[in-house]
């Protein structure tokens, strides 16, 4: 039998509207947080949701007050009944800021996903960002003009089929397929995010918490430029986390080198966390909480 993972630091489960859709956050109060001062923002990537930063909110310092709401669509968050764009997620985000830091810059967290959202939004509204953490994500590989009938083409095809939800026979059978998918995690740990990632059915089978919809290709072709021109407009630090093990940078083609990155962020200082892949916030909690607390120290 595995070993359950031990929570340090137990959140608080909060729902709140945003933009017409119900959010789930998980919040962990700091317990020295300076009256008014906003929560550290915690974004989580594509399938995650919030509550799998509990790793990293375990090895941070207990002063520091956490938020890590789902975005919509995954973890306990309401579903978008027509379909996700990606310019929803910054006007999520600053519908949030908007709530828990009403006037005041805030730091945020952001991993793969996340952290694209955070890096695009930082450079359109550079004065709500204070500092930002960016865990792999340095954005995508570009699409060339040439993709966009084909592309247009699988969309319209994919709205005739809806995809469907995965299910698995049980929670200890998902584990196992995470397990195999990402052997970096410890069994303690895989068990946790097995189980704030699905849904158990009535008769035991087990279903991840994600919208299928998401599936769905994006229509819209990812457009490197434009993300590059956010990129250059932030003013706020960046600290640029990369694990050793993974292969995303290498995805991006040079796109994603510290160096490269720097033409548009020059405010970036880059770091790479030993023996960790993409999920490195899983995978080294510890060792990206530290490079987190020594650069959000004002």
């Amino acid at each position: 039998m595995t070993t359950r993972y031990q929570m340090l630091r137990l959140p608080q489960t909060l729902r709140f509207d945003v933009r017409g859709v119900s959010h789930h956050c998980s919040r962990w109060a700091g317990n020295r947080q300076a009256t008014g001062s906003p929560p550290v923002l915690l974004l989580h990537g594509y399938l995650d949701c919030g509550a799998t930063f509990q790793f990293v909110a375990d090895a941070l310092e207990p002063s520091r007050t956490l938020l890590a709401p789902d975005w919509r669509g995954f973890g306990d968050t309401e579903w978008s009944p027509q379909g996700y764009w990606f310019p929803d997620y910054f006007a999520d985000l600053e519908a949030i800021i908007d709530r828990v830091a009403p006037g005041q810059p805030v730091d945020i967290v952001g991993h793969s996903m996340g952290g694209n959202i955070a890096m695009m939004y930082a450079g359109i509204r550079p004065e709500r960002v204070r500092r930002l953490v960016s865990l792999e994500g340095f954005g995508l590989p570009g699409a060339s003009p040439e993709r966009a009938p084909g592309r247009y083409r699988e969309w319209l095809d994919q709205w005739r089929t809806p995809p469907s939800a995965s299910e698995f026979p049980s929670l200890e059978a998902f584990t196992a397929v995470l397990r195999q998918r990402d052997p970096k995690l410890p069994p303690e740990r895989a068990d946790f995010v097995a189980r704030v990632w699905c849904e158990i059915l009535s008769d035991g089978r087990v279903r991840p918490r994600f919208d299928p919809a998401h599936k769905r290709v994006n229509p819209v072709l990812y457009r490197r430029e434009e993300a590059a021109a956010c990129w250059a407009a932030i003013r706020a630090p960046v600290l640029y986390v990369a694990g050793a093990e993974s292969n995303f940078l290498a995805r991006l083609q040079g796109g994603g080198d510290p160096d490269r990155m720097r033409e548009w962020v020059p405010h970036l200082e880059p770091r790479i966390v030993a023996a960790a892949g993409h999920m490195l916030h899983h995978h080294q909690p510890a060792a990206v909480a530290r490079l987190i607390e020594e650069f959000l120290v004002p």
